[in-house]
C-alpha cells in the first residue's frame, strides 16, 4: 500500500506561510498537513488546507492536563471530546494524545493503568465518531526528560488495557530510534496498534539525508508492506531550502 505522506506545519513555519506550505505540498504530491494543536485561528487554517484539496492528518487533542494523572482526567476528557467533534467534522482520522511526565515513586504499571483509565473514558465517544486517539511515544533521553510513554511496549500496554479499536499509538520513529532502535522489527510487530507515524533524522531532528542514521527508504518500504493505510507525517526541521527538503523527503519515503 503506497505511503500517504503529511507535512507537520509547525516545523516549516519559520520560513514559510501556511499558504506556501500547502502549495508546495500539492506540487510535490503530499496528501495532508498536520498541526500540533488547535489555536484560535484553527478553523481558518483548516479551511485554507481544504481549499488546496489537502487533508488534515492529525492535530493535538488537548493542551492542559495529563492522561497519567487522575486529577486531570475530567479536564482532559472535556478537551478530547471537543477535539473529537472537530476532527469528525473536518474528516481528521486521529488526534494526538500525550501521557504526561512520570510521578516520583510510582511504578510503570500504575502509570500505564492510570493512562488507560483516562483514555477509556473517551474511547467510546471516539468509536462513535470514528476518530483515533493516538498516544504518542517520545524520547525521555534527549528531548522530553521524565516523559512517561517513552517506549513502544509502554504504549502497547495502554492500548491493550483500553482494548478499543480507536485507541492507537503515534509511533515517532525519531524518538524511538533514540530510546530503542530496532525500528523496522518494532513496526512490523506492532502495526495493528499504530494510528500515525512521525519521522525525522537522528541525531538532530533534521533532514533525512546521509548525515543521519535512519534508513527511511527501508523503513517506509516496511510500512508499505503492511496493511497500514493512514499517514506518515514528517516532523523535521530543514537545514536548507524547506521546499527542496520536502521534495527530497517525499521521494525518499514514496514507497508502495
Amino acid at each position: 500500500m503506497r505511503i500517504k505522506q503529511s507535512i507537520c506545519v509547525p516545523m516549516f513555519e519559520a520560513g514559510m506561510t501556511l499558504e506556501s506550505i500547502c502549495k508546495a505540498a500539492v506540487d510535490i504530491g503530499y496528501a495532508a498537513v498536520e498541526f500540533w494543536g488547535r489555536d484560535e485561528e484553527f478553523e481558518e487554517k483548516a479551511a485554507l488546507v481544504k481549499s488546496h484539496g489537502l487533508a488534515i492528518a492529525t492535530f493535538g487533542g488537548f493542551g492542559k492536563g495529563a492522561l497519567n494523572d487522575r486529577d486531570d482526567h475530567d479536564t482532559v476528557e472535556d478537551q478530547l471530546r471537543e477535539s473529537i467533534d472537530v476532527a469528525a467534522r473536518l474528516g481528521v482520522c486521529g488526534i494526538i494524545c500525550l501521557s504526561g511526565n512520570r510521578h516520583p515513586g510510582r511504578s510503570a504499571e500504575e502509570a500505564i493503568n492510570v493512562t488507560a483509565e483516562g483514555l477509556s473514558r473517551v474511547a467510546p465517544y471516539a468509536e462513535e465518531k470514528g476518530v483515533n486517539l493516538n498516544l504518542e511515544v517520545l524520547n525521555s533521553k534527549a528531548d522530553h526528560p521524565g516523559y512517561d510513554c517513552d517506549h513502544t511496549s509502554w504504549a502497547v500496554a495502554v492500548c491493550e488495557k483500553v482494548s478499543s479499536p480507536r485507541v492507537k499509538i503515534l509511533y515517532d520513529i525519531y524518538h524511538m530510534q533514540i530510546m530503542e532502535g530496532d525500528i523496522i522489527r518494532t513496526i512490523r510487530d506492532n502495526i495493528q496498534w499504530i494510528g500515525h507515524f512521525h519521522t525525522a533524522g537522528n541525531p538532530g531532528r533534521r533532514d533525512m539525508d546521509d548525515t543521519q542514521e535512519l534508513n527511511y527508504s527501508g523503513i517506509c518500504r516496511a510500512i508499505a508492506e503492511t496493511d497500514y493505510g493512514l499517514y506518515v507525517g514528517h516532523e523535521f526541521q530543514p537545514k536548507g531550502d524547506p521546499v527542496e527538503a520536502l521534495r527530497q523527503t517525499f521521494a525518499l519515503c514514496d514507497q508502495g
